[in-house]
């Protein structure tokens, strides 16, 4: 991977408190590291508060809120998981148009784990294959989506990955979709 792969890319990372934090931190070192810009976009301005696993992890600075955020502005977009994350996220009505127009506008977007419950809300999964943390296996189904257990599953503009193990492939595939 050239370290020039995303040069001139912008990237959104749409979380908020709760998110797991390696699930976030890992695939934006990657974008970076890429040369893609990355911002974090949230639900609220100051910053989130991450997670690993149930124990407090880090802050981050918010760049822009879901309301004032236009997905114009991003070539692709990464939605880490965490329980609490996505299911904050999913009820944000912003929350949900934002990534509902990155599916309109065909861009790619990336997901991990907990991560797609906020892709069901937006009702861009069906007729998609898709992994996740196997917990979302029944809500993907019903969906409308084919859930399969793979480490990394690309399908389109769609790339997913079901937990942190996964991590490194996830990240491979981000930059490999987001650089075509």
């Amino acid at each position: 991977m050239a370290a020039t792969t995303l040069q001139g890319k912008r990237i959104a990372f749409l979380a908020t408190d709760g998110v797991e934090e390696v699930e976030y931190v890992q695939p934006r070192e990657a974008v970076e590291k890429a040369g893609a810009t990355a911002e974090l976009v949230s639900l609220k301005p100051g910053t989130i508060q991450a997670f690993n696993h149930l124990d407090q992890g880090k802050t981050y600075d918010v760049a822009v809120t879901a309301a004032d955020a236009d997905a114009d502005g991003y070539d692709a977009l990464v939605l880490p998981g965490g329980v609490a994350n996505p299911d904050f996220l999913r009820t944000d009505p912003d929350a949900v148009r934002f990534v509902q127009a990155f599916f309109a506008a065909g861009k790619p977007v990336g997901v991990i784990c907990h991560g797609p419950w906020t892709l069901v809300e937006a009702g861009v999964v069906a007729g998609r294959r898709i992994t996740s943390w196997p917990s979302l296996r029944t809500d993907l189904t019903n969906a409308g989506a084919t859930w399969v257990d793979e480490q990394v599953v690309t399908d389109g503009n769609l790339v997913s990955s079901r937990n942190p193990d996964d991590l490194p492939a996830f990240c491979a595939a981000l930059v490999d979709r987001f650089a075509a």
